[in-house]
């Protein structure tokens, strides 16, 4: 089974994490980038209201085959206890059919968005096949923001 490893992170936090497990699994990695880089005021702000709602913002084009991968793990960070616009975006792009691994990492560990991930999954056509909150570390840098 290929596996394919699709990451959004604001503050590398999320990138640290999808690349070690990348090296874990030996999967292939692919970040799923704004069209524009957000500043920290309408990141934490608009971005949350945003997630809140569901709501997507524009990506840039994936550079991946989509169709090559039988699974995918998907690693975002937790904005308002939900994903980040950017990665709502990435619905509509998964193939129906495909085994989806979720991965919400935030300071607390916590989001509040599982039953949600799968209904748009299921949406899609796709199969929710785990759900995991990731508490990461925060760096001296990182808590001054």
């Amino acid at each position: 089974m290929k596996t394919l490893i699709l990451y959004y992170s604001y503050a590398s936090h999320t990138k640290t994490i999808a690349e070690a497990l990348a090296a874990k699994e030996n999967a292939d990695i692919t970040e799923i980038k704004g069209e524009k880089r957000l500043g920290k005021l309408k990141a934490y702000s608009l971005g949350c209201l945003a997630a809140l709602g569901g709501k997507p913002w524009p990506i840039q084009p994936l550079d991946t085959d989509l169709s090559a991968y039988d699974r995918f793990v998907l690693l975002a960070p937790v904005w308002a206890g939900n994903p980040p616009p950017f990665v709502n975006s990435l619905w509509e792009l998964l193939p129906e059919g495909k085994t989806i691994a979720m991965k919400m990492v935030s300071a607390s560990g916590q989001s509040r968005c599982e039953q949600k991930m799968e209904a748009q999954l299921q949406a899609r056509g796709c199969v929710l096949e785990s759900f995991e909150d990731i508490k990461a570390k925060r760096s001296r840098a990182h808590s001054a923001l």
